[in-house]
């Protein structure tokens, strides 16, 4: 079973940065596809950003120039720098890698962005 271990979250204002990092203990060999999504209350789980291991990434629109994913180079983690920040980023993000084909989740990391 592959676990994520997510952190970064948590309270920031408007125009405020934060950094969020998912830690997978699945091969490195094995990942397709590592990213996140995030989830507002009564929204549907949308797509924030994703990199693969051919190095390609995809972003939301509603995040370009603002979030950057990085990581998955050498290592089983991604990283998420969030600048920027609007109240209407406030959600859930969960971690999410592609491995082998099969798709697994993190437990989800709170952030808020106050007006």
């Amino acid at each position: 079973q592959v676990q994520l271990a997510e952190s970064g979250g948590g309270l920031v204002q408007a125009g405020g940065s934060l950094r969020l990092s998912c830690a997978t203990s699945g091969s490195i060999f094995s990942i397709k596809a590592m990213g996140w999504y995030r989830q507002a209350p009564g929204n549907q789980r949308e797509l924030v950003a994703l990199t693969r291991g051919d190095g390609t990434t995809n972003y939301a629109d509603f995040v370009l120039g603002r979030f950057t994913i990085s990581g998955l180079n050498a290592k089983n983690t991604v990283y998420l720098q969030m600048n920027s920040l609007k109240p209407e980023d406030t959600a859930v993000y969960y971690c999410y890698v592609n491995h082998n084909y099969s798709a697994y989740w993190g437990k989800g990391t709170l952030v808020t962005v106050s007006s």
